[in-house]
């Protein structure tokens, strides 16, 4: 009785996440480093440079996240065999994982060098068009290598070894910064390349973060019963499939998240220089904070997979539970500190009053939808833990391209052949009404799917 009033504590389990989720938190907050350190470096070379940047880490970032999350198959995978103590069959999973990163991998690296295509339609300076296309072709090169990163960092996360992600991801980001000050501007005796160079050291990086991953785990005494590298295993297709059946669900949830809000910053940039600079320094904001229940879901994924493994569909419930108020606590919490200290964020991304006056409206917004965004990520990843992920991509799609993005548009740029239309448009304000509105379906529906699911799982349980 002590030990099951152990495995049921609240205090307990919000420790176990915790302890899963904060090193990964803070390699989140590393590998976003590794971009606003690209930003900020190219900027000081010249606008040319930053524009070739900007362009081409919008085109990439959205193939790099969806690669996210088509491998993150793995993470449910591996979660449900350490939960059962096959722990035999881990390894076999992480070889047919590393396969699929290969193909996963190359058609990533083959979408990224097609999609720099869209620079021809944006009507560019002939100069920033070839230095932003060139960054794509170049970063394109290190997609395989982070596919298997990714592989690799869903094996570790499931056995409970998040440390290594961690230290990885802010060595990654001393790298990046070193060879950016070398290869951006030339430091050293090294050519002074600008927007390349911040490329070369993009894909080297990720290279270089697989090459550590896989020493880690050579060297690491926590892999000893699971280690995938014992010996040479071909491609298993039923598996891959099976992963690929799980994963790519993911990927285009992430890609439709990720296109909605990309959507809305290209829309926004017909209302001028303003709208556009007040949405982009509320979106980055958000997206930081964000971090925090995104890492919680990648914790929850492994804590109700393990919970199921071991034939425990009543803790996995209560895992999930846990999870989710421990997110929407936090959501809480960032709400009201957006709200109350809205004016300082503000001021500390830009000194133009003006922008400052838009923005403060806008993250009014955002400590809105903070509840919404903290529960659907929470929500969607729990469910993703049972080996469900065709549901929450059938309701992120509904929310954010059913409802987010048409919202949007009806308000913000006001289209006069809608009957209900506002009389004027409403600009970056309607955008983001419609991205509170996208973001509450799918925290509704998700936290109430998951409920059903995890009602199911037990009644099955118990019928047995």
């Amino acid at each position: 009785m002590h030990m099951s009033h152990r495995r049921y504590s609240v205090a307990h389990e919000a420790r176990s996440l915790w302890q899963l989720a904060w090193p990964m938190l803070v390699g989140q907050i590393a590998t976003v480093g590794m971009g606003v350190a690209d930003v900020a470096m190219t900027g000081h070379v010249s606008a040319t440079e930053l524009a070739s940047v900007s362009l081409g880490a919008s085109v990439w970032s959205i193939i790099l996240v969806t690669v996210i999350g088509t491998m993150m198959a793995i993470n449910t995978v591996v979660a449900h065999e350490v939960g059962a103590l096959n722990l035999a069959r881990v390894p076999h999973v992480v070889r047919q994982a590393l396969w699929k990163a290969a193909l996963v991998g190359l058609a990533a690296c083959v979408l990224t060098n097609v999609a720099s295509l869209v620079f021809d339609h944006l009507q560019l300076t002939p100069d920033v068009n070839a230095k932003a296309s060139a960054f794509v072709h170049i970063t394109s090169l290190g997609m395989p290598a982070f596919a298997a990163y990714r592989a690799l960092y869903g094996y570790t996360a499931s056995i409970n070894q998040t440390k290594p992600v961690m230290l990885i991801a802010l060595g990654g980001l001393a790298y990046n910064v070193v060879m950016n000050w070398l290869l951006v501007f030339g430091n050293v005796g090294f050519p002074r390349l600008g927007a390349l160079g911040c490329a070369i050291s993009t894909a080297s990086g990720m290279w270089l973060m697989l090459l550590a991953m896989l020493l880690w785990i050579r060297a690491g005494a926590a892999y000893g019963s699971t280690y995938p590298f014992t010996h040479w295993e071909g491609p298993h297709w039923p598996e891959i499939a099976s992963m690929l059946r799980l994963g790519l669900p993911i990927g285009v949830t992430y890609f439709a998240e990720v296109s909605a809000f990309g959507a809305v910053s290209l829309l926004v940039a017909r209302f001028g220089v303003i709208e556009v600079s007040a949405h982009q320094i509320a979106l980055n904001f958000s997206s930081l904070v964000f971090m925090v229940p995104m890492t919680f879901g990648i914790g929850m994924i492994t804590r109700v997979g393990q919970a199921l493994g071991e034939g425990d569909p009543q803790r996995a419930r209560f895992a999930a539970m846990v999870g989710l108020y421990m997110s929407l606590a936090f959501g809480l919490a960032s709400a009201i500190f957006i709200a109350v200290f809205r004016w300082e964020i503000a001021r500390a991304y830009t000194s133009d009053l003006q922008v400052q006056a838009l923005c403060v409206v806008l993250l009014l917004f955002a400590a809105v939808f903070q509840l919404s965004d903290a529960t659907q990520v929470a929500a969607s990843s729990a469910i993703r833990g049972y080996k469900v992920t065709r549901e929450p991509m059938l309701i992120q799609l509904l929310a954010f391209w059913g409802f987010a993005l048409p919202a949007g548009c009806i308000l913000g740029l006001a289209p006069s052949w809608v009957p209900f239309a506002p009389a004027a448009p409403l600009a970056a304000r309607g955008f983001w009404i419609g991205l509170a509105l996208g973001l509450t379906i799918a925290a509704v529906l998700l936290t109430w799917a998951l409920v059903r699911l995890s009602r199911q799982r037990i009644g099955e349980y118990l019928l047995r």
